[in-house]
């Protein structure tokens, strides 16, 4: 049995959340993480629970690949962590942002980050360019320098 912090009653200890308050129960709640490696070679897919598990001759392939020049950062994060992910990512410079932001968040979250650039703005963008751009040299040749 367990007593809750907020109403002090009594609850069994398997229970998540006190079932006369809500309140969360701090033994049964918390961060659950794991791992999964896959590795392809020798047209196989091996899974493994940890890189600990890959046998020593893979792991050290492994390890030498994830080390290198041609190596990346595999990130993954719950709704609330990717929130995150994004309001970081807002400070990079354009196409790193949009290639991380399709990566990380998918493609559904990128086009809505990208959601105000309709395809009726881009035309109307791409039509005040070409206007300005004529207007240019327009000005160019009719000009007695």
């Amino acid at each position: 049995m367990m007593t809750c912090t907020r109403c002090k009653k009594n609850f069994g200890l398997e229970a998540v959340r006190c079932p006369h308050c809500g309140e969360p129960n701090p033994e049964s709640s918390g961060l659950f993480q794991t791992s999964t490696v896959l590795i392809s070679t020798g047209g196989a897919d091996l899974v493994y629970r940890s890189v600990e598990e890959v046998p020593a001759g893979l792991r050290t392939k492994l390890l030498k690949s994830t080390n290198g020049a041609n190596s990346a950062t595999i990130l993954i994060a719950d709704q609330r962590g990717r929130k995150e992910i994004a309001k970081a990512m807002r400070n990079l410079p354009g196409p790193a942002q949009r290639r991380l932001m399709h990566s990380i968040l998918g493609a559904e979250a990128t086009a809505q980050a990208l959601g105000w650039l309709t395809p009726a703005r881009k035309r109307t963008i791409v039509a005040g360019i070409a206007v300005l751009t004529l207007a240019l040299i327009t000005l160019v040749f009719t000009q007695r320098w």
